[in-house]
């Protein structure tokens, strides 16, 4: 296997990763930030006002977006594998 194989392999990865985890961060991200201006615009300092918004759509996010998500970290596993017998030779 060349260090160009294992780099690409890697590449993919690593695209994959960050495909996933901005689908889920995202949406949190922008809720947080909606609910922190909203506390800095009420001067309300409650550290459940902001955790629980971020942790209904995160479970929002994944129970629309989970199918989609675990797809495609099953179609780069097969890829993976098929690709095995071309990284050996």
């Amino acid at each position: 296997m060349a260090p160009q194989d294992v780099l690409q392999i890697m590449q993919s990865a690593l695209h994959v990763i960050i495909l996933m985890v901005s689908v889920v961060l995202l949406p949190a991200l922008a809720v947080g930030l909606t609910v922190s201006m909203f506390q800095a615009a009420t001067q309300i300092n409650e550290m459940t006002l902001s955790f629980i918004p971020k942790l209904l759509v995160t479970m929002m996010v994944l129970a629309i977006a989970g199918q989609w998500l675990l797809g495609t970290i099953v179609n780069f596993t097969v890829q993976l594998f098929k690709n095995i017998p071309y990284a050996i030779g």
